[in-house]
C-alpha cells in the first residue's frame, strides 16, 4: 500500500520539479549611453540600434496637457540593469519611469525633479543608477523608485 502511494506521489513530484521557470541570471539590460530621439508628427520616437519605439502622446499630454504639438520634441531615453526605461524631454518636470508590457512602455514611476520643466537634460549610465543631468540643477542619481542622491 505505502509503495502505491510513493508510486503515485513520485511522477508528481517530479512532474512540479520540471515546471519551476528557467532563469538566465545575471542580465544585464542596460544602455551604455542614453539616446535622443526626434517624434515625427504623429509622436512616435524610434531607436533602430534596440528596436525600440513608442508612442510619446500620453507623456506629452501628461507634462503639458497638450497632445496635439509632438512632432520633432527631443525625448532623451535610457536603459538601467534592471531593463527598466528613464524617459524625459527638455522642459518636461519629471522623469518617467516605464517596465516593459506585452507590446506597451508601461508606468512605473513618475519621479518630480523641478517646477521649472528641465534645460538641456541629459542621462548618463552609473549602475546600477541612472544619472540625470540637466542645466541649472545639480546631478541626481536615479532608480526606479525615484531619487537616490542628489535630491532637494
Amino acid at each position: 500500500m505505502k509503495s502505491a502511494i510513493l508510486a503515485s506521489i513520485l511522477p508528481l513530484i517530479l512532474l512540479v520539479g520540471a515546471c519551476s521557470p528557467l532563469a538566465l541570471k545575471p542580465a544585464d539590460f542596460s544602455w551604455p549611453v542614453e539616446s535622443v530621439l526626434k517624434s515625427d508628427a504623429a509622436g512616435i520616437v524610434q531607436e533602430n540600434r534596440y528596436q525600440l519605439s513608442f508612442s510619446i502622446k500620453p507623456m506629452v499630454f501628461e507634462e503639458k496637457e497638450d497632445s496635439i504639438n509632438v512632432g520633432g520634441l527631443s525625448i532623451r531615453v535610457i536603459r538601467d540593469q534592471a531593463g527598466y526605461y528613464f524617459i524625459t524631454s527638455p522642459g518636461f518636470r519629471h522623469v518617467y519611469v516605464f517596465r516593459t508590457g506585452d507590446g506597451a512602455l508601461l508606468l512605473e514611476k513618475k519621479i518630480f525633479i523641478t517646477e521649472d520643466g528641465l534645460q538641456s537634460p541629459a542621462f548618463n549610465a552609473r549602475p546600477p543608477h541612472v544619472q540625470l543631468l540637466s542645466m541649472g540643477e545639480k546631478p541626481r542619481l536615479l532608480s526606479k523608485d525615484g531619487i537616490q542622491e542628489g535630491g532637494r
